[in-house]
């Protein structure tokens, strides 16, 4: 009998032995799926936050290439603004005899006709006279005393600008109308200044 104790007492606790190995196997093999889903989770952020890199990179790219392609006449029309001021000073200094009014006449067309192509590829010319003063767009050159003109307004244009679709190229030079000083308040000044000095 004692035999069979024995071998009872040794199978039960071989038995005791398995299944705590399964036990620590199975902890074991919880561990190593709670590490994967992590490391899967940290995987797939990773891959998330790279896509969303790409796509940001590829808009952009996109973008300037848009951009470039928009702009890409720029400086050859704003070298090309040089020969448009000549020609519009040629027209304006032209004299009145008949040779002039030929040449001129010639001049004035092919100006048309160059504004014409520029025009078709995105030149606009900036209107001025008698806008308020935009700084976005002129440029102030002075201030002119008016008493028909309102406040910030242009009044004189001397030199024209022009846009390249919707970016400035050039700005417009420009005079800006300003409120003419009242004589009554100058001569109060000076009385108060001669009044001063005279203490």
């Amino acid at each position: 009998m004692a035999e069979e104790d024995k071998k009872q007492f040794s199978e039960n606790i071989e038995q005791q032995d398995t299944e705590q190995k399964t036990t620590d196997e199975s902890v074991t093999d919880l561990d190593n799926i709670e590490k994967l889903k992590k490391s899967l989770e940290e995987a797939n952020d990773k891959y998330i936050r790279l896509y969303a890199d790409f796509e940001n990179y590829r808009k952009v790219t996109a973008r300037n290439k848009e951009e470039q392609l928009k702009y890409a006449n720029e400086e050859l029309l704003t070298d090309i603004l040089t020969v448009i001021d000549h020609l519009e000073l040629a027209l304006q200094h032209s004299t009145t005899n008949e040779t002039s009014n030929a040449l001129a006449e010639g001049v004035q067309l092919t100006l048309k006709e160059l504004k014409v192509v520029l025009e078709k590829h995105g030149l606009i010319t900036i209107e001025a006279l008698g806008k308020p003063f935009d700084p976005f767009v002129h440029h102030a050159m002075s201030q002119v005393e008016s008493e028909e003109a309102a406040e910030n307004t242009v009044v004189k244009e001397f030199r024209k600008g022009y846009m390249l679709k919707d970016r400035v190229l050039r700005a417009t030079l420009v005079g800006v109308a300003k409120k003419p000083s009242s004589p009554c308040a100058s001569r109060d000044n000076s009385a108060k200044n001669q009044t001063v000095s005279d203490e």
